[in-house]
């Protein structure tokens, strides 16, 4: 239980802290954090938990990355539903949690979007579903690789906090204007579920592409970090 509380907790710092600061910081007057801001807020947040609650639960946060570790053989099958309740329910408590802050300012509409992903109309940039979807995969396939190598027993110990988070950094500088970033169905679902709408609509993508991904990630890393010739 102390496993899947660590993942309920770490879950709400992502988004509480990733969406937060683009609900909240991104565009303030005159001072806001922008797109790199938020990048680095997302990034931040996984470092932080990474630090605080790795050593209780792996710090996944993300049930792609869940699904990946077990594809990875890093992770016990009887395990993933727990996981993945867990960070779902961490994300939609901290969704809950932005939307009674956010909506305390007159000007607040919840159909602006809370930081949820999106396609089409509802991308940042008005990418198409298709561009969407590559994306999406593309992004959790690399942070699956970027998982399991930093964590791989040959790789310098310590430091794979620091690379993840860096990662997950790097791929919301990519990916915010196509999909406002998911790689992470939890951190969808979190916001979503107070949007409702268009939101839950097009969630299903952000469900299927990061496990797409983070299976794929899975099985490149078994190819490439095989000790076997």
């Amino acid at each position: 239980m102390k496993q899947y509380g660590a993942e309920f907790f770490g879950t709400f710092w992502l988004v509480l802290g990733g969406c937060g600061s683009a609900v909240l910081a991104a565009a303030f007057p005159n001072v806001g954090i922008g797109l790199l801001g938020v990048a680095l807020a997302f990034g931040l947040t996984v470092l932080t938990m990474a630090y605080a609650i790795g050593h209780i639960s792996g710090c996944h946060l993300n049930p792609a990355v869940s699904i990946g570790l077990w594809a990875g053989g890093r992770f016990p099958a009887g395990k993933l539903i727990p996981y993945i309740v867990a960070q779902v329910l961490g994300g939609v408590v901290a969704g809950g949690v932005l939307y009674l802050i956010a909506s305390g300012k007159a000007s607040f509409e919840v159909s602006a979007g809370l930081g949820s992903n999106g396609y089409g109309a509802h991308s940042p940039g008005g990418y198409s579903l298709p561009a969407a979807l590559v994306t999406e995969i593309v992004m959790t396939m690399m942070f699956l690789v970027i998982i399991l190598g930093s964590t791989d027993k040959r790789a310098p110990q310590g430091f794979a906090p620091i690379a993840i988070g860096l990662g997950l950094t790097l791929i919301h500088l990519i990916s915010i204007p196509v999909t406002n970033t998911s790689v992470n169905p939890a951190r969808s679902t979190g916001v979503a579920v107070f949007v409702g709408d268009w939101a839950v609509g097009q969630l299903w993508l952000f469900w299927v592409a990061p496990i797409v991904g983070g299976l794929l990630g899975a099985a490149i890393y078994r190819f490439i970090g095989s000790t076997k010739d």
